[in-house]
């Protein structure tokens, strides 16, 4: 499988690791992508079932693997199960039947103490963004920073630059129940991103924004891959995937999973 660092439209993406920011240059070209070897999974299934109540199974016999610094969408039409695999994935949902393992440890081994602690390697894109209505822009953002303990002092100009980046720069201090739904989106990108996670899940991340907002975002999403997350986008968006030459493509249809080849 090829992974990625990419050029897009002839703009080189370069991460900085300490912000979280974009530095762009001209280069020669269109989109590329790199192949990368990893040196073992994130995410594996094995023949995964999910089965709500006694009715047909929801999603069946589902296996893949997730690599480090990888790049794949999940796509399919609505109501296929993309946002309840994202869920089986972070362990909000729990299989009928089948193996999960996440960063090599067998989920169905787990107290909930092993599980939170492997949730907090992940960062989450939810599409109903779970903001804290009495936080601010700022403390929604630094919230991941928070629970690891960190002293604001040591992240401040980290999140403060990363929220000017996602154009939230004016609403630092705003709380979300005056934000747009497309603020909200972007708060939540920008908190999903703050901790530099191993693994990124994004339930359709670029739904709430207009393309050129967009663009910027997935190009967020691609630097982030480049320092060494890995990344799935869930989205029915073919424009947006499209974007992304190489990029696996993970399909639902008919309950079931299937992987599409990625070039290289």
């Amino acid at each position: 499988m090829a992974n990625q660092l990419w050029c897009s439209n002839g703009i080189e993406v370069s991460f900085n690791p300490h912000y979280a920011l974009t530095t762009l240059k001209k280069v020669e070209g269109s989109l590329q992508a790199f192949p990368y070897r990893s040196a073992g999974e994130l995410v594996r299934f094995e023949n995964v079932g999910l089965r709500y109540g006694v009715g047909a199974e929801t999603l069946t016999d589902v296996s893949f693997s997730i690599e480090p610094q990888s790049f794949q969408f999940l796509t399919g039409a609505s109501g296929t199960g993309k946002t309840t695999l994202l869920r089986l994935i972070m362990q909000a949902l729990k299989p009928t039947r089948g193996t999960v393992v996440l960063f090599g440890q067998d989920t169905s081994l787990l107290e909930k103490d092993g599980l939170t602690a492997l949730r907090r390697r992940m960062g989450i894109v939810f599409q109903d963004f779970r903001l804290l209505d009495h936080l601010t822009t700022y403390e929604n953002v630094a919230l991941p920073l928070k629970v690891q303990g960190r002293d604001e002092v040591t992240y401040r100009a980290e999140v403060t630059e990363l929220l000017n980046w996602v154009g939230l720069g004016e609403l630092i201090h705003a709380k979300p129940p005056i934000l747009s739904g497309g603020e909200k989106q972007r708060a939540s990108i920008a908190r999903a991103l703050v901790a530099q996670p191993e693994l990124l899940l994004a339930d359709e991340p670029t739904g709430n924004v207009d393309p050129s907002l967009a663009r910027r975002l997935l190009r967020l999403f691609v630097e982030m891959n480049r320092s060494g997350t890995a990344i799935l986008i869930a989205t029915h968006d073919l424009g947006l995937m499209d974007q992304i030459e190489g990029a696996r493509r993970l399909i639902l249809a008919d309950r079931r999973l299937y992987v599409e080849a990625s070039d290289g």
